[in-house]
């Protein structure tokens, strides 16, 4: 099968490689751009590990081709950290809160709220449930991962954390 040239902008560096026209995007990312931090889960879009953000847009990305991408700015849970390196406010959050557990579903979830707290700086506890309502943690009980992404608010808008009351 002949191969398309394809050229994104990842985690703010230009990404390009060939891709047959069935591959998928989570597949380029992790064999052709070596990012391997976007996970494999279910690739029919029901699990959310692969979610990335696309030119503003929390995206499945085992719902996509790669070369739908062509041209688009996409950033990828190796770009979640801030510039010196740093953990971001949802990573420290995450770490913070103990927001995970076995980990797998981490990635697309950090991504997903980030996109969340993007269009909401200040969600609520039942936005916040919306808001990550396509991506499945197999694991927790999502209390915590709701508590994180609470924390990562609280932080990003300057103000401190306060726990809720069980």
């Amino acid at each position: 099968m002949p191969k398309t040239h394809v050229t994104m902008k990842v985690n703010g560096s230009e990404v390009e490689g060939l891709a047959e026209p069935r591959t998928l995007l989570v597949h380029f990312l992790r064999e052709q751009a070596q990012l391997t931090g976007t996970h494999i889960g279910c690739e029919t879009s029901h699990c959310g590990a692969c979610t990335i953000d696309i030119d503003g847009m929390s995206v499945k990305s085992c719902t996509m081709l790669a070369v739908q991408a062509n041209g688009a700015e996409i950033t990828t849970i190796e770009g979640m950290a801030n510039a010196d390196g740093t953990l971001s406010p949802l990573q420290e959050g995450f770490r913070m809160m103990h927001g995970l557990q076995c980990g797998f579903c981490t990635p697309g979830m950090i991504l997903r709220a980030h996109r969340l707290l993007q269009e909401n700086p200040s969600p609520t506890e039942a936005e916040i449930r919306a808001g990550i309502s396509g991506n499945i943690c197999r694991c927790t009980g999502y209390q915590n991962i709701v508590k994180a992404i609470q924390y990562a608010a609280a932080k990003i808008n300057g103000v401190e954390f306060q726990e809720a009351a069980e």
